[in-house]
């Protein structure tokens, strides 16, 4: 496998996962630039709910994309295989898409729901059979991951093109079904090339072995599932508790779920000092990821409702594709400065050397980068008394935000890896998505704000706390770095 070099030299098999991956993420963010405005769109055939229930939706849909990630690894690991997730993932996805294309409530949850379980299936999975391409040793290993990563933008900055363009000036059902065929196009693909992937992906002869004990496990699973959808409908049907305060209520549990995870973890599960260091360093990342990615995933939420309702659109005078062109064009800016300036800071890293920054001082640095963007969408919040603003504070702040996520995302990922132990190796990754999925829920909730207050103080609220929390993290450095210990 080490010898194939069909692909820019790399392993045929990578280029199946990165068109693949390419039109997953064509799908995922074309639908999610469209998610808010068409909730909360009264003139446009949207389903004209306010932007508080509208946010708690669209929180509770991302948080499942992430956290659904962690039965959907465990699923390929026990009992289908990576390469099978990938298939069934992305026709899930697919039918989805296609679901909310229908316009009706049930098919709109429907669909949501669909997505979020494939996306579970597929996106922790292709990831992992990129690095099965590869022997331990192969020194292609890190570029073909960084080749990869090129496709998920440029799925990115794709999907909210077309999908925008098309949700937003012809249907917004048009631009869900567009999705659908992007993923539609990502399964055909991958079905004809998945012959080049040879044995990567596939079921481990031990989890073969332990087949049944599986299956039982994957029964009572699903029971439980089941038992609680109903109580869910339950609290519903009988108006216990309302949307908003379910969002609330998932956050809270999840976290105390997380805690007492951790507490086992570092009684029982670690068998040395220095295990237990390196969970507790992992603990404070966790942390930090979760408060990123509140602030960060604002961008799906309140930054996209602001680029609807306060900016000033107008590209070209006179030219009327471009004026205004579509809302979620804006949702480009991100991974194109990803692209342009994740190289940049990889180097700035290597040629720091020994100056090179602790993985403290990074999150720290991450979380104060995303409240500074904040405080520039704040400030130019104060001047939509006048009418739209400019892009440019849109702009600016994504030019932040994506500066911080290069400091914090990847370092984390890395040092998540290097941290645990290598038998807990796949549980702390499943953590790390787990803070993902904190984190966006709490976007959502945050961005139902915007209903009560106006955009300034919201963005003001919010900055305050992503740059105290990066203070925070600049005092937790001594910390970090003594838990670390000999990965540092």
């Amino acid at each position: 496998m080490t010898q194939d070099t069909r692909f820019f030299g790399h392993p045929r098999g990578l280029a199946t996962l990165f068109f693949t991956e390419m039109w997953e993420r064509f799908s995922y963010y074309g639908m999610r630039a469209l998610l808010i405005l068409f909730m909360t769109d009264v003139t446009r055939g949207g389903m004209a709910w306010g932007i508080e229930r509208s946010s708690a939706i669209y929180g509770l849909y991302t948080f499942g994309v992430y956290f659904l990630a962690l039965p959907g690894g465990w699923i390929a690991d026990r009992l289908i295989g990576k390469k099978k997730a990938v298939l069934w993932g992305g026709v899930t996805i697919a039918l989805g898409h296609f679901t909310l294309a229908i316009p009706s409530l049930g098919t709109y949850f429907g669909g949501l729901a669909l997505v979020a379980i494939g996306t579970g299936l597929l996106k922790p999975n292709v990831s992992a059979i990129v690095g099965d391409l590869y022997e331990a040793k192969d020194a292609r290993r890190d570029a073909g991951f960084s080749l990869f990563y090129m496709g998920i933008n440029i799925g990115a900055i794709l999907g909210p093109s077309i999908c925008s363009l098309l949700g937003e000036n012809v249907s917004w059902h048009l631009g869900f079904g567009v999705a659908g065929v992007g993923m539609t196009l990502a399964v055909i693909q991958y079905v004809l090339g998945q012959k080049y992937l040879e044995r990567a992906g596939e079921l481990t002869e031990a989890a073969v072995e332990k087949y049944d004990q599986a299956k039982r496990m994957l029964f009572f699973g699903l029971v439980g599932v089941a038992l609680l959808g109903l109580f869910v409908w339950w609290l519903f049907a009988s108006d216990k508790v309302g949307l908003v305060g379910f969002a609330s209520w998932t956050g809270i549990i999840l976290l105390g779920v997380v805690l007492l995870y951790f507490a086992y973890t570092l009684t029982f599960a670690c068998h040395t000092a220095l295990e237990r260091r390196h969970v507790g360093a992992i603990f404070f990342l966790f942390l930090g990821a979760a408060l990123f990615w509140s602030g960060f995933e604002q961008a799906g939420s309140s930054m996209n409702l602001f680029a609807e309702e306060h900016t000033n659109r107008t590209l070209v005078e006179g030219v009327s594709l471009l004026d205004p062109i579509p809302t979620g064009w804006l949702q480009n800016v991100n991974p194109f400065f990803i692209v342009v300036f994740a190289p940049i800071i990889g180097v700035l890293w290597v040629k720091l050397g020994s100056r090179n920054p602790s993985v403290g001082l990074k999150f720290a640095l991450g979380l104060i980068l995303l409240g500074v963007g904040f405080l520039v969408l704040a400030w130019g919040s104060q001047y939509v008394g006048d009418g739209p603003v400019g892009m440019q504070w849109l702009v600016v702040t994504y030019f932040f935000h994506t500066i911080g996520e290069l400091c914090l995302s990847p370092v984390g990922l890395s040092f998540t890896t290097k941290l645990a132990p290598d038998r807990l190796v796949s549980q702390m990754m499943g953590i790390w998505f787990v803070g993902a999925a904190i984190g966006n829920l709490i976007a959502g909730l945050v961005a139902g704000s915007l209903e009560d207050l106006p955009p300034d103080t919201l963005f003001r609220t919010v900055a305050l706390i992503a740059i105290g929390s990066g203070l925070f993290f600049v005092l937790l450095w001594p910390l970090i770095k003594w838990l670390a210990k000999g990965v540092e």
